[in-house]
C-alpha cells in the first residue's frame, strides 16, 4: 500500500479528518499500519480533490504541496464576510452589481504574477499563533502580502446583465487563497462579495475522474479491496520525467551516492529498477542526486 487515495471531499470536512477516514478504511480492511499523510489542506467549506499518501508516497506529499491547483469558485456580489465565504458576518455590502463584460475585463488584472493578501481567517501564523485564532477571538490581524501566480482565470457560469453571482475557473499557484482572490474581484468592480462555493477540481496531476467519495472508501475498506482505489506512487510524479537503471546503479543510488554520467536532461527525474521506483532525483549536468529516495522491493 504505497501510493495515492484521491478522496473527493465532502462539505464540512477538514483535510485531517480525511486522513483519518484513510486510516481507518487501512485498518478495516486488515492492512496493517502505514504512514498516512494529504497532499494539500483543502477548508472544511471547500469540497474536491484532496490527495491522501500512503507509505513511500508521503515521502512526496511535501512536493504535493507546492503544485499547481484548479479551483471552481463562486462570488455572492454585494456582501463581504469577515472569513470571506458564507460562514462568516458580513462586514460590508454595496448595491453595485457587476455585468458579465465587466466581470470579463477585469479578469486580466488577476492573471499572472499578482500580490494578495490572505485571509484574517486562514492558518498562517502570526507571533507564533495561527491567524484564525486571533481573529476569532476578536483581534485585529494583519497580513503581509504574498506573491502568488494566477495561470488562467475564466467565467464558468454567469448570467447576462447585472450579476448577483459568477461562477469563475481559477488555476493558480502554491499559497494562493482564493477567497481572498473573490474578494479583490468585486473590489475592482468597484462592489464586495464573497465566496459561496469553493470547489478543487485538480491538484498537481490528480484530477476528480480518480477521486472517491467517503462512503466508496468505507465500503472498500470493509470489503478490504482498498488496493482497487490506490493509484501508484509514480502518479505523483506524471510531470516529470522517468529513466531506467541498472542494478548497480540502483544499489548506488540507495546508498546516497550520485551517479554520474546519466543521459537525462537536468531537472527532476523518477529513477526505476525494473519499474520499481528507486528515487526522486535532481539532475545536473549528467550527475544524478537523491532528493528522497523510496524504501520498495
Amino acid at each position: 500500500m504505497h501510493g495515492w487515495i484521491l478522496l473527493d471531499k465532502p462539505l464540512g470536512l477538514g483535510s485531517t479528518q480525511g486522513v483519518s477516514a484513510v486510516k481507518r478504511a487501512l485498518r478495516d480492511g486488515g492492512y496493517g499500519k502505514f504512514k498516512v499523510g494529504h497532499g494539500g489542506t483543502l477548508d472544511p467549506l471547500a469540497t474536491g480533490v484532496l490527495p491522501i499518501a500512503l507509505g513511500e508516497a508521503t515521502k512526496l506529499a511535501g512536493r504535493m504541496l507546492d503544485s499547481d491547483k484548479v479551483y471552481e469558485f463562486s462570488v455572492q456580489f454585494g456582501a463581504q464576510t469577515d472569513t470571506l465565504d458564507r460562514e462568516g458576518a458580513v462586514i460590508a455590502e454595496s448595491d453595485v452589481r457587476p455585468t458579465r463584460a465587466a466581470l470579463e475585463a477585469v479578469l486580466a488584472r488577476f492573471t499572472g504574477p499578482i500580490e494578495q493578501v490572505p485571509p484574517a481567517y486562514s492558518a498562517l501564523k502570526v507571533d507564533g499563533q495561527r491567524a484564525y485564532d486571533l481573529a476569532r477571538a476578536g483581534e485585529e490581524v494583519t497580513l503581509k502580502s504574498r506573491d502568488v501566480t494566477i495561470h488562467a482565470l475564466t467565467i464558468a457560469d454567469a448570467g447576462e446583465g447585472t450579476l448577483e453571482e459568477a461562477t469563475l475557473t481559477a488555476h493558480v499557484s502554491k499559497g494562493t487563497y482564493i477567497r481572498s482572490l473573490a474578494r479583490d474581484i468585486a473590489l475592482a468592480l468597484g462592489s464586495v462579495g464573497h465566496v459561496t462555493m469553493l470547489r478543487r477540481v485538480k491538484a498537481g496531476p490528480f484530477g476528480l475522474d480518480a477521486a472517491i467519495s467517503l462512503d466508496k472508501l468505507a465500503e472498500l475498506g470493509k470489503g478490504h479491496a482498498l488496493a482497487q482505489a490506490l493509484l501508484p506512487l509514480r502518479a505523483g510524479l506524471d510531470d516529470i520525467p522517468a529513466f531506467s537503471l541498472t542494478p548497480g546503479q540502483a544499489g548506488r543510488l540507495r546508498q546516497g551516492q550520485q551517479l554520474v554520467g546519466i543521459a537525462a536532461d537536468d531537472g527532476q527525474a523518477f529513477a526505476t529498477l525494473d519499474a520499481v521506483p528507486v528515487a526522486l532525483v535532481e539532475v545536473q549536468h549528467g550527475v544524478a542526486r537523491v532528493v528522497r529516495g523510496f524504501n520498495l522491493e
